[in-house]
């Protein structure tokens, strides 16, 4: 994998690049003259890039897409968006960043609407060759080959009279945005307990029904790790006080807050960042805000250290009473559902512009909040991301509860450095809570969100026992999730990923419904009101991770458990389910071979706080207690 940085005009003071962590790899700068097959002009526009490629390319990403996979002869505008209508580019986490399946990917470093077209007809001499010195893919940083036959993309950037552009080259997808995912800074890597159950309350419940919930999660033996509030526990929530409804529904919240901890769980409040006057922290940061208000709230300059530091106050309150996390709602604004948010023309005191911050808002939100935590771990939600976001601990979610789309989220994010969750909400019947839950338990994030549910949906749907079994599953994956996600931090490899990133044939180009969980698990989900489903297998053996029989190729899997199978070689490490995870949790370890495995190992990674991580090879021959974490039974 290798990284080039080529500038082009002269770009903007403010891109995403200004605010992102240090790139955790090298990046090689180079002049433009070298990338002969890119071309470069200003308009009165903007300027616009156009890019020599093979007209049988297939183009992937462009950030949390729920509308489309495969975006050859699309055209996608780069604008962040709550629950669009059709596969145009905008949704919640747009990303100008796209991968190909030839061997290379481009990142367009600017907060701008841009555009990109992919089936623009090329105009090309016979004589001109792909780049020499810097080329698209490996093949090409060794041989030239002639360009007739291909065609354009295009790269309009509204405004802006330049650009930093990053190619990246690999041999496979996955190179390429484990590229992209470093240029970011790195994976997020979340706490043990973040990768456990989370189950957000009814909005409307006070400290007693939350108390309630936690207790009945509890004797049900559910594991639950993490229990989240929404708008009720505020005096004001659309806008936002920050402030606690201790006259209403939570007047004893600290002591509420001390006995949730006391029992192991780790406490999450919803908000957004639209401040009302009556909140503590509203003429502090006033001076720092936009012209224009949202839900009658200062939209505050997250540009701003000044407007960070003010906003934090609260949060920083709530912090200390115990708070672990917080979901960051309504940080996209839409103009599907009604049309909410700042317009472009809002003035903010930095000078950057409407629809640069429109872009920026989600990820300068999560780095408020991560400066107001001050190095405490969270694993936390947020409704809206952008461009190199990688190392966010911040997973996306949507109001759209369409099971295809959000499977299509889930094979999508991987493309993009985020992190999202099909969440479970309501369901019709004990089967279609089943089988969301079951897509819920194979994804970063175990997320049941009842926030308009008066029960816990398996009480009423009568089904317990089989969500406990599911969450179960879930708690015994933990260990080796949390190996993916180390090397996400590590390496840039996506914790859920297309097949396509691994496995690049006919069949993976065009698979938008089936996905990889880690390294070793494919996972095939079965959508209500279904029981069966046709499922493909990459080349090579996998084994059905349930009953270890051998399978290949194509076959109907009929079955009440979601398809799940595991790579030839793989020696998987399933720990003895626990309730919650603690500094003291210790797993119970059991490694379960499919296929051959006289040379396989899988890796493990101890941590007792959640910051300091040392990875662990262990084999068959591994008996024993490793690190501070695990006991290899």
């Amino acid at each position: 994998m290798k990284i080039y940085k080529i500038r082009y005009g002269t770009p903007e003071k403010v891109t995403p690049f200004t605010f992102s962590p240090e790139p955790a790899c090298d990046i090689e700068t180079v002049c433009p003259e070298r990338a002969e097959r890119i071309s470069f002009k200003v308009t009165d526009a903007g300027c616009v890039l156009s890019v020599n490629v093979s007209e049988d390319t297939s183009y992937y990403g462009f950030g949390l897409q729920q509308k489309g996979f495969e975006q050859s002869g699309k055209r996608m505008q780069i604008k962040t968006n709550a629950d669009t209508r059709t596969n145009n580019g905008n949704c919640h986490a747009p990303v100008p960043f796209f991968v190909t399946d030839k061997g290379f990917g481009i990142y367009v470093d600017t907060a701008r609407y841009v555009t990109f077209t992919s089936s623009k007809e090329g105009k090309v001499k016979k004589d001109n060759t792909l780049v020499k010195e810097v080329a698209l893919c490996e093949e090409e940083l060794y041989e030239s080959k002639k360009t007739s036959g291909e065609k354009l993309l295009l790269i309009e950037i509204p405004v802006a009279k330049g650009v930093d552009i990053y190619c990246i080259t690999g041999e496979r997808i996955l190179d390429v945005v484990s590229g992209y995912n470093l240029l970011s800074g790195g994976g997020a890597m979340p706490p043990l307990w973040g990768l456990g159950g989370f189950y957000r309350c009814c909005g409307k419940f006070n400290e007693e029904q939350v108390l309630s919930i936690a207790k009945r999660m509890r004797e049900y033996e559910i594991p639950c790790d993490i229990l989240g509030l929404e708008p009720g526990w505020q005096t004001k929530s659309y806008s936002c006080s920050f402030v606690w409804d201790e006259k209403g529904r939570f007047p004893n919240h600290k002591r509420m807050a001390q006995s949730l901890i006391k029992d192991n769980f780790h406490l999450n409040l919803w908000e957004h960042c639209y401040t009302h006057p009556t909140s503590p922290v509203f003429d502090s940061l006033m001076p720092y805000s936009g012209d224009i208000l949202v839900w009658e709230g200062l939209v505050p300059d997250f540009t701003m250290k000044e407007a960070r530091d003010a906003f934090s106050v609260q949060q920083k309150a709530l912090i200390d009473e115990g708070i672990s996390g917080f979901k960051l709602d309504e940080c996209d604004g839409s103009d599907y559902t009604g049309g909410w948010f700042f317009p472009d023309c809002t003035e903010f005191p930095s000078g950057i512009s409407g629809d640069q911050y429109h872009n920026l808002l989600g990820v300068l939100y999560c780095k408020t909040l991560l400066e107001a935590l001050e190095g405490k771990p969270t694993f936390s939600q947020v409704r809206a991301l952008s461009a190199l976001s990688s190392s966010y601990p911040f997973v996306l979610y949507s109001d759209l509860y369409d099971q295809k789309e959000y499977l299509l989220a889930t094979v999508n994010s991987g493309f993009s450095g985020i992190l999202w969750s099909p969440e479970v909400r309501h369901a019709a019947n004990k089967e279609e809570l089943i089988r969301r839950m079951q897509a819920v338990v194979f994804s970063v994030m175990a997320l049941t969100n009842a926030w308009y549910l008066d029960e816990m949906p398996w009480e009423t749907h009568g089904c317990i026992g089989e969500i406990r079994q599911l969450l179960e599953l879930r708690m015994s994956l933990v260990p080796y999730l949390h190996a993916a996600f180390y090397r996400y931090h590590k390496e840039g490899r996506p914790p859920v990923r297309a097949l396509v990133s691994d496995y690049n044939d006919d069949f993976t180009r065009t698979c938008d419904d089936e996905y990889l969980f880690g390294d070793s698990l494919l996972v095939a989900p079965i959508l209500y009101p279904e029981n069966k489903r046709e499922v493909k297998l990459p080349e090579g053996k996998w084994f059905d991770f349930y009953t270890g029989e051998e399978k290949r190729g194509s076959f109907i899997y009929e079955s009440s458990n979601i398809p799940v199978f595991v790579k030839d070689g793989t020696l998987l490490p399933l720990a003895k389910p626990v309730q919650y995870i603690t500094e003291e949790t210790v797993f119970e370890i059991t490694l379960k071979a499919y296929g051959n495995t006289e040379n396989s190992s899988c890796i493990l990674i101890d941590t007792t706080d959640d910051k300091s991580f040392t990875p662990y090879t262990v084999d068959k021959s591994t008996k024993g207690r490793i690190g501070e974490r695990f006991i290899i039974v």
